[in-house]
């Protein structure tokens, strides 16, 4: 890998580590969906201008179905149960749980697809587990078994959106097509954040929080993922999901105070290292190419299916 490639792969590791911590901060002073809200609108109007240089709204025609599916499965259910789970979940905790996504992927393309399972896979999905079972802990879940619940049906949505676009949105280029999903996703929770008028106004540490919840882990985080692509290939891209908790851990310590325990951190080896042997290739299987068109710098913002790995954990 080339030193490009691996600034770009720890920028992302960064950038996409660091929504927990801001989604914990806007959290604390304006509602869940108004987080929502502001990153996606956000990141719509920033990403526009160059959607609207690969042909605007044109390239999508005939595939709204499958892009408001996918909408729905990689941005507005996990986005909006993230951001109220974190209410109360400490933001390590969620980057971790996020973490757990190929999990889902294993399971779901053993019974939907058929995929055979190596036993390394199994292996590594009962690891991971393991891990999940120790912030499950006493205290270790805030006394909130349903926000955990929240985190693990977004990594659910998480792991069936990449089968989504696998199958459907083959083609479609990555930059209007998550504008569109954006605007879906903004269209979806205006109305909500009208009901739930009137607002306090947010303080200046929640108000930065959400700018650069659209600006860097939004806008800027899917067009450097573009090129880290281009880079190094699909395959090499999502190493970004193994560093991503680790960046979430270790901001959750460093800014907010949050409590680093044995538990976090053998959990945090658990749900990484199964996830890892989960994710792993049967050698002599091709790793197929991010699901989009030939070239590398317009593909998806998702990896294709069988992979099982995730980039974006928010």
């Amino acid at each position: 890998m080339t030193r490009r490639g691996w600034a770009l792969l720890l920028a992302m590791g960064v950038i996409w580590g660091v929504p927990y911590l801001l989604i914990k901060v806007a959290v604390e002073q304006v509602t869940p969906a108004t987080v929502v809200l502001a990153r996606t609108s956000i990141g719509a109007l920033l990403l526009l201008p160059f959607a609207l240089r690969r042909g605007g709204l044109r390239p999508l025609r005939g595939h709204w179905p499958a892009i408001g599916a996918f909408a729905v499965l990689e941005l507005v259910i996990p986005w909006i149960l993230l951001s109220n789970a974190e209410r109360t979940l400490s933001s390590s905790t969620t980057g971790l749980l996020v973490a757990t996504v190929p999990i889902a992927a294993v399971v779901i393309g053993r019974f939907v697809d058929g995929q055979a399972v190596a036993l390394v896979r199994w292996a590594g999905l009962l690891v991971a587990l393991g891990g999940v079972a120790l912030l499950l802990g006493p205290g270790a879940a805030a006394g909130d078994p349903w926000a955990v619940v929240q985190v693990l049906v977004a990594a659910l949505g998480y792991a069936i959106a990449p089968i989504v676009a696998e199958r459907h949105l083959r083609g479609v280029p990555a930059i209007p097509m998550t504008t569109a999903c954006l605007v879906i996703a903004a269209l979806v929770y205006l109305p909500v954040v009208l009901l739930e008028a009137p607002h306090e106004r947010p303080g200046t540490d929640a108000v930065l929080a959400l700018v650069a919840l659209g600006v860097v882990s939004t806008a800027l985080a899917f067009v450097l993922f573009f090129r880290l692509i281009a880079e190094v290939g699909g395959a090499r891209s999502t190493l970004v999901a193994y560093l991503n908790p680790v960046v979430a851990v270790a901001l959750g310590a460093l800014v907010l105070d949050e409590p680093l325990t044995l538990a976090v951190v053998a959990a945090a080896a658990l749900i990484l290292a199964g996830s890892a042997a989960a994710s792993r290739r049967s050698h002599g299987v091709p790793e197929p190419e991010p699901a989009g068109v030939a070239d590398a710098a317009t593909a998806l913002t998702v990896e294709p299916a069988p992979t099982g790995s995730r980039g974006d954990a928010t």
